[in-house]
């Protein structure tokens, strides 16, 4: 990994970084101000490292991300949407009884899953990004522990990422095992090339699963049953977020 490599997943390493930053904070001086300001500050900073990375896109950084000008704008997108849920976010929590600190640790743990999912240019990644994301999620929505709806959203919202994580698990085992590969760019380049691969039960049924994983995912029609409930249940800030 060159220079240029480092440039181009800057946001990536000063969100880990922040995330690092504010868990010793919190582990060693519980402060609700110093911790919403510290994951604000890492946040504006990692919106400030777009502008650096672009200039060296697009670039593959591994096998695993591709930093393109699509990725960096959506990486801008769920970052500054980020911002203004923990702005949201901090009066909520100071009229409330919770610990508040480990709320913000959550936002940017979920922040870093999403930045990950949006880059990605491998199954891996992908999967990786996108249960970061859903384990986050599933401590924002239960935050408030001693009230009832929030819990029974989280349970809910638990059970609705394990079904998805398992019907995307199977379709991405199906797709390696016909085509041999996790790379987007080699699967669609495969797919384009019939005369290399012609559709068959094994990626035809993977594809079904996948699309049903982030239907599950995304609670589109026919998955969301449980949906409303989760919105219902979690906090507003964390409504906004989701």
């Amino acid at each position: 990994m060159n220079t240029n490599d480092l440039t181009a997943i800057l946001p990536f390493i000063i969100l880990g970084g922040t995330i690092t930053i504010v868990m010793l904070t919190i582990a060693f001086c519980r402060n609700h101000r110093l911790t919403a300001l510290l994951s604000l500050l890492g946040l504006i900073l990692c919106l400030i490292a777009i502008w650096p990375a672009s200039n060296v896109a697009p670039r593959q950084v591994t096998s695993l991300f591709v930093i393109d000008l699509y990725a960096l704008f959506y990486m801008g997108l769920i970052i500054a949407v980020s911002i203004a849920v923990l702005l949201l976010s901090y009066g909520y929590l100071a009229a409330r009884r919770e610990q508040p600190e480990e709320f913000y640790l959550l936002v940017l743990v979920a922040t870093l899953g999403a930045v990950a999912l949006v880059a990605s240019d491998h199954f891996a990644s992908f999967f990786l990004g996108l249960e970061t994301l859903s384990i986050a999620l599933l401590g924002l929505i239960a935050y408030p522990r001693d009230r009832g709806k929030p819990l029974e959203a989280g349970i809910k919202y638990l059970i609705l990422a394990g079904l998805s994580s398992a019907f995307l698990l199977f379709g991405m085992a199906l797709v390696y095992a016909r085509l041999g590969s996790m790379e987007f760019a080699r699967i669609a380049t495969l797919l384009s090339s019939p005369n290399e691969v012609s559709p068959d039960l094994y990626w035809l049924t993977g594809l079904a699963l996948i699309f049903t994983g982030i239907g599950f995912k995304l609670s589109v029609v026919p998955f969301h049953m449980w949906a409303p409930d989760v919105y219902e249940g979690a906090p507003a800030p964390v409504a906004a977020f989701v």
